[in-house]
Formats: structure tokens, C-alpha cells, sequence
């Protein structure tokens, strides 16, 4: 680990992490926090996703049915309307939407084919976004001159590594220079997190072996035509089995490659040095 004790962590003149789990659980409350105190670089990797390497697929997607609506398509022909996606840090809508649900186009749905190219198009963009972190790191020293850097990932982390595998390209060059950090939930925080989604589903990032077997059962469950799914209802289907699927792969993350904090834990975090605090603790524990 890039961290070998708690006492290394505290005497680190530069302090680096990169925190991973299901998102719901703190992720990116606690970046936004670091961010604050003006010593921590927050470096996301959603945004670098919808920035960097899915921004023109996300504004092509946008002007393709802009186009549908005859006065836009006229304005946008002539360069008369400029057409931007507006995405953030805590804003991450127009990248989802790209992404889409699978299912009956009347309400909304994409040909699961297509579906499949943009979720390939993610697992492209999510690892070069990952294995960019290490410029992002030398660049927030050289420019900004920011001691400590934190790297935000997406709950997906886990369908484009492989934990158990030593010499996995993603997680090598990640440790390398990151102490990796998992943020666990119990069963009350997926509760939550599933009732959340219900309330609100939206599209999502799955590994193409994964993604493949829940839309065969999914049909064969529901006995529907590819075209007559309802795309909510199916993703909603999915994240369930989808925190089931993950929750084995962080912890072999957590165990070779880093250390585990709880999700309740880092709700009390207000503050620089109350993370500091909860990192030496699980230093301390991984030690022993």
C-alpha cells in the first residue's frame, strides 16, 4: 500500500487517497469537503469521464434531438444557438443521460445493442480517466501547488478491475501512487441506497458479462420483447442485483490493495482532521 501504518500516514507531507463504493455512501461528500480547506486537490473521475473522453458523444446525443424540433434544427444548421452540456462535480445528469436505459423507445428506452456501445464506450473512458490520475496528481503540485490529493472514482471502479488478479493494469498503476480507501455500507445503507434508486433510477455503468446475464433473466423473467421493457423498471431491477454483484469485488479491493472505512464513519467527517483520524484507524486495523 502507498501507506504502510498510521504513523507513515500522519508524517506524510503529501497525503494522496482515492476513495471507492457504492455512490450514495460519502464519496463525494468528502472530496467536496477536503476540497474546501484548500489543501486537497478533488479530483473526479466522473467528471473527467463526461468531460475529457464522453463530452462530444454526450453533446452529439443532445443535438441529435435537438434536431427533432424543427426551429432548434434551423438555428443549429445556420450556428445560430450554441448547445453546451452544463456538467459538474455534483451534476453528473448529462453523462446518465447519455448513457440511457435499455427498452421501449415510446418510453424513453434505447435498443439494448445500442445501449451496450455506450456502456462500452464508459468502460473505454473510465479507465483512461482512472489511469489519469497520476498527471492530475503532478499537475495539482506543479500548478496549483496543492500539497494533498484526493481522487473521487465512480461505484463502477469495480467492474473495470480485477481484484484478485496482481498484476491488474487499473489497480497497479492506482496504488502506485494512491492509498485506496473503501467505503462500506451495511445492510440499513443499501436499503436506503435501493430505495433512493426506486424513487429515482438512473442509468448506470455494468460490466458487459454482468449487464448480458440480468437482461437475458430479466426477459425471460418478465416474459417481454426487448422493445416492450420498461427501461426504469429494468435498471431498478438491476441495481439491486448490482449491489449483491459489487459488494464481494470492494472487498477484495479493500483487502489486497487498501483499507476499509465504514459508511457511518465517514458521516461524522467534518473536517481535515477528523479524515486524517479515520484513515490512520484503518491503517491501524490493516496493520493488525
Amino acid at each position: 500500500m502507498f501507506y504502510n501504518s498510521a504513523d507513515e500516514w500522519h508524517n506524510a507531507r503529501e497525503k494522496r487517497v482515492l476513495i471507492f463504493g457504492m455512490s450514495g455512501l460519502g464519496k463525494t461528500h468528502v472530496a467536496n469537503m477536503l476540497r474546501d480547506t484548500g489543501e486537497w486537490y478533488h479530483y473526479s473521475i466522473d467528471y473527467r469521464i463526461g468531460t475529457r473522453y464522453m463530452g462530444e458523444h454526450i453533446l452529439d446525443n443532445i443535438k441529435r434531438e435537438a434536431m427533432k424540433e424543427p426551429f432548434i434544427a434551423n438555428l443549429l444548421r445556420t450556428d445560430s444557438i450554441y448547445i453546451g452540456s452544463n456538467i459538474s462535480f455534483n451534476n453528473l445528469a448529462p453523462l446518465s443521460t447519455y448513457l440511457g436505459k435499455p427498452g421501449d423507445p415510446a418510453k424513453g428506452g434505447v435498443p439494448f445493442d445500442e445501449y451496450m456501445r455506450r456502456q462500452a464506450l464508459h468502460r473505454e473512458a473510465e479507465i483512461a480517466s482512472l489511469l489519469d490520475s497520476r498527471y492530475f496528481i503532478d499537475r495539482a503540485q506543479a500548478i496549483y501547488g496543492y500539497p494533498h490529493f484526493i481522487c473521487d472514482t465512480g461505484g463502477s471502479i469495480c467492474e473495470v478491475v480485477e481484484p484478485n488478479n496482481p498484476d491488474d493494469p487499473v489497480l497497479s498503476s492506482l496504488s502506485q501512487d494512491n492509498l485506496l480507501v473503501w467505503i462500506k455500507g451495511d445492510d440499513s445503507h443499501i436499503d436506503r441506497l435501493a430505495a433512493r434508486f426506486d424513487r429515482a433510477p438512473k442509468p448506470m455503468y455494468y460490466s458487459p458479462a454482468f449487464l448480458t446475464e440480468k437482461w437475458s433473466q430479466y426477459l425471460s423473467l418478465n416474459g417481454v420483447a426487448e422493445d416492450k421493457v420498461d427501461p426504469d423498471d429494468f435498471v431498478r431491477w438491476t441495481y439491486r442485483q448490482a449491489m449483491k454483484h459489487r459488494e464481494p469485488i470492494y472487498a477484495a479491493m479493500a483487502e489486497k490493495w487498501g483499507v476499509t472505512v465504514m459508511a457511518d464513519d465517514v458521516a461524522n467527517v467534518s473536517n481535515a482532521t477528523d479524515f486524517d483520524r479515520l484513515i490512520a484507524d484503518a491503517l491501524g486495523k490493516q496493520a493488525n
